[in-house]
């Protein structure tokens, strides 16, 4: 059995917490602890596209390349996250999904990756809304072909982005919902009527509202607002301090709530690694020395280069929420959406899935836990 102590993110109470058989197995509070590290559910990022060079997408991925990311996102504070293939040909998403289900199903790498995502290739080949993507594998949403992913994926995508105006998409949606996949609206040019289809046909998250969409576009007549006006979407929100600026988070943050929003890192390849430049998705990117990714083709963001935690910061100093809340939008509130009930809170019974954290503005990973397991 191992026991840590700490003060408990949302109570600040001092606890001390017992882990046996990769499970909590006890809370109990205590007088005073020795120690200002604050115990908190571990992150569960819902969009990782790769990390220190290693692209989730790429020709070169190979399952060592996994757990170099999966280690580098326990040192982060994530312990559990969904890997995410973008747009590319058909082949390519089979090959690399193929590659991911030869990890071996016992090793805590496994245990940490709670499924995939695949953002696209179903999404809007015009210019700006297709972001990054490589447009020349952009395409219409088709079952049958997925069905060939899934069974590459060993039935792990869980997760779906597409831009509902693509023709067959709310059929393809329907499907998605009937086999327990949750479906993402993302790179998007839809206007309300699709979008309320969409959410009708059982669509429920909106990938990085704000981003994946045109520099341009009208200011009534648009994507966003649909989306933060529909209560039934969940919205995942990239607050690296590059994606979006503060005060339009904060308008996420107050039309949302803070139960009705995930964070997330949306972190690309080249995250991890000296400033420089970089290949991803199919052009050239810019990794600059304020974190900032660029496609230096596309004349857009390329992913971000900060973990998870950078956005629980960033949503304290944003927003004015509790620290508490920030984690809880990178833990609870994704564990409640993917109906991954046995994580994402401290409570007897659950995974041990436990980061401490010293928090000076700035949260220091002190320790990581995955499965009671400490990895850090």
């Amino acid at each position: 059995m191992t026991k840590i102590e700490g003060i408990h993110y949302s109570t600040g109470k001092p606890i001390q917490l017992s882990m046996q058989g990769g499970m909590i197995t006890e809370i109990i509070e205590i007088p005073s602890c020795k120690t200002e590290n604050i115990i908190a559910p571990g992150l569960i990022d819902n969009q990782v596209n790769g990390y220190l060079g290693i692209d989730f997408s790429g020709d070169s991925l190979d399952t060592e390349g996994i757990e170099k990311v999966t280690k580098a996102l326990w040192q982060q504070g994530v312990t559990s996250y969904l890997p995410t293939l973008i747009t590319n040909s058909h082949e390519s998403l089979k090959r690399n999904f193929k590659i991911f289900s030869e990890l071996t199903d016992d090793s805590l790498f496994t245990k940490s990756i709670i499924g995939y995502h695949l953002e696209g290739p179903y999404i809007s080949p015009e210019p700006g809304f297709v972001g990054c993507h490589p447009m020349e594998h952009v395409r219409k949403p088709d079952w049958d072909e997925f069905q060939e992913l899934q069974k590459a994926a060993s039935g792990r995508i869980v997760q779906v982005t597409l831009a509902p105006e693509m023709e067959g998409s709310l059929g393809f949606i329907q499907h998605c919902v009937n086999s327990g996949i949750v479906v993402s609206l993302g790179h998007t040019n839809a206007g309300f009527d699709i979008i309320k289809a969409a959410v009708e046909a059982g669509a429920s998250l909106s990938t990085h509202l704000g981003n994946g969409c045109a520099n341009l576009i009208h200011r009534h007549n648009n994507p966003i607002w649909p989306q933060l006006d529909c209560d039934d979407l969940t919205p995942s929100v990239i607050a690296d301090g590059h994606h979006l600026p503060p005060e339009l988070i904060r308008t996420i943050f107050k039309v949302k709530g803070k139960d009705n929003l995930i964070l997330t890192s949306d972190v690309a390849p080249p995250a991890g690694m000296r400033p420089g430049k970089y290949f991803f998705a199919g052009s050239d990117v810019e990794l600059k020395k304020n974190g900032r990714l660029e496609s230096i083709s596309n004349n857009c963001l390329a992913g971000a280069s900060f973990s998870l935690k950078a956005g629980v910061e960033n949503m304290v100093k944003f927003v004015g929420c509790t620290l508490s809340e920030a984690i809880d939008m990178a833990s609870k509130n994704p564990a409640r959406v993917y109906g991954f009930t046995d994580r994402g809170v401290i409570e007897k019974g659950k995974r041990a899935d436990i980061i401490l954290i010293q928090n000076d503005h700035h949260i220091h990973i002190k320790e990581t836990y995955v499965l009671g397991e400490n990895v850090l």
